[in-house]
């Protein structure tokens, strides 16, 4: 099995570099001046035991890849990016390979699956940085990540327990489970601080905020009959967050796509998910609701991490 990673980012990278350390085929897909750092010096990897450059194929689209039947996919695009990506691995050739949406958000596999057959669902607890072009940073270690896989809409096979066991190698504990969507949704309300924690400076009040937003989220997904816990919860204890000496870290992946001027933001498929799955079912989220459209106003304006001043909020949020 070769493992294509398709969008070598911060949890890509990881995931790119540590298999390939390992031995493992690898081939990237990335953009801009990242692919050109991978391709002139290949990916530096920092993890709180030191670093290592690692070099593997990379290639600018799918369409750069000889792809072979045994290719198993690792999507780690923002899921603002899942479509055009997909559409993408569709023009070039892709079809029975099995697709491992390793992304934020709860969105990614039914849009996967629209396009192709094999599909699988992956919670990633990962806390990777990647602002400069290159070079990609774990804060965790010896082991790196936990994943939760699974196939999408249900069970475990031979791809998953091949996939856990390269990944297990690479320093990422893998649980296997036949509804991963569970861990997902768990960690969608996890992942609605992250446009929070990224709009004010001060911690306390982003805390508050975040808060209440998760309990928002949680109470939606109780009416909505959405059941979501946390299949790795017995291997928390195993992933160890420790400082890289000399680098801080950067913060969540939405703090990352404004301090990087990404040019575009997941929060519309995290605080925004909850308030799409309040609309179905007759119900409004306004704290969610109005974290995506200020997530969205950041980017546009191009305002910088922690600039939004919580009087803003308050007004907007009053009791909270």
């Amino acid at each position: 099995m070769r493992i294509v990673v398709l969008g070598v980012g911060a949890i890509g990278g990881v995931i790119a570099a540590r298999l390939a350390a390992t031995g493992q085929e690898v081939a990237g897909i990335a953009r801009g001046r990242q692919l050109e750092a991978i391709t002139k010096n290949g990916l530096l990897l920092r993890t709180p035991d030191g670093e290592e450059r690692v070099h593997f194929t990379c290639a600018a689209t799918p369409a750069g890849i000889d792809w072979r039947p045994d290719d198993a996919v690792f999507l780690t695009v923002k899921s603002q990016d899942t479509l055009a990506a997909l559409e993408d691995l569709r023009d070039a050739g892709v079809h029975g390979q099995p697709i491992f949406c390793a992304q934020n958000g709860v969105a990614n596999e039914d849009m996967a699956l629209r396009y192709f057959p094999n599909v699988y669902g992956t919670m990633v607890a990962m806390p990777a940085d990647y602002l400069t072009p290159g070079e990609v940073n774990v804060f965790s270690a010896p082991v790196h990540g936990i994943f939760d896989i699974g196939r999408y809409c249900g069970g475990t096979d031979a791809v998953t327990a091949a996939v856990a066991a390269a990944l297990g190698k690479a320093g990422i504990v893998v649980g296997e489970h036949a509804d991963v969507m569970r861990s997902k949704y768990a960690k969608l309300l996890m992942n609605l601080g992250n446009i929070i924690g990224a709009a004010f400076a001060d911690e306390a009040v982003a805390r508050r905020y975040a808060e209440a937003a998760r309990a928002e989220g949680a109470a939606v997904l109780k009416a909505a009959g959405i059941v979501h816990d946390e299949h790795a919860g017995i291997h928390r204890d195993l992933l160890k967050s420790r400082e890289i000496p000399g680098i801080e870290r950067a913060g969540s992946s939405s703090l990352q796509s404004l301090a990087r001027g990404a040019g575009s933001i997941e929060t519309d498929y995290l605080n925004g998910e909850i308030a799409l799955i309040a609309r179905r079912h007759g119900m409004e989220a306004p704290i969610n609701a109005w974290f995506a459209r200020l997530g969205h106003r950041m980017l546009k304006a191009g305002m910088a991490p922690g600039s939004v001043d919580p009087q803003e909020a308050s007004r907007a949020l009053p009791g909270i």
